[in-house]
């Protein structure tokens, strides 16, 4: 069954993601991040391509020619192939396709609509008997 890990009180969601990302490559081999939308998606690519500064994690699109090949996808589509161990979650929604993963994290900023979106989610996953983690990052970022 996933393994849930909630990351609450986020001041700087992309940020995290990429650390998480970064973390769930070396431990796991291969990490899908949802987002909401392309721009975000957008953001995430860039930020992956500068940091960490010295040293390089292999991402793109799920719909990129090198797909196959790359162990980590940033996409917004609410659809998954391919390997499951590790989701980072920063959709408003619960993925539909989470269970198939070893491990999801889910990131909720601070703001009243990503707060109230966490929640449902928290809810959602609890309802069905997932095992989850909290972790309030509040300062600690």
């Amino acid at each position: 069954m996933t393994v849930i890990d909630f990351y609450s009180h986020v001041t700087a969601p992309l940020a995290i993601a990429a650390r998480l990302c970064a973390k769930a490559y070396v431990a796991h081999g291969n990490v899908r991040v949802l987002t909401p939308d392309r721009a975000t998606s957008d953001a995430l690519d860039r930020m992956l391509w500068l940091n960490p500064a010295l040293s390089f994690i292999p991402h793109c699109r799920m719909d990129s020619a090198i797909a196959d090949e790359t162990p980590v996808w940033i996409d917004e589509a609410l659809e998954h192939r391919g390997p499951a161990a590790v989701l980072v979650n920063l959709h408003h929604d619960a993925p539909p396709f989470f269970s198939r993963f070893a491990r999801l994290a889910e990131i909720v900023g601070i703001e009243d609509d990503q707060v109230a979106a966490g929640r449902a989610r928290f809810r959602f996953y609890r309802e069905r008997g997932y095992e989850i983690r909290a972790h309030n990052l509040g300062d600690r970022e």
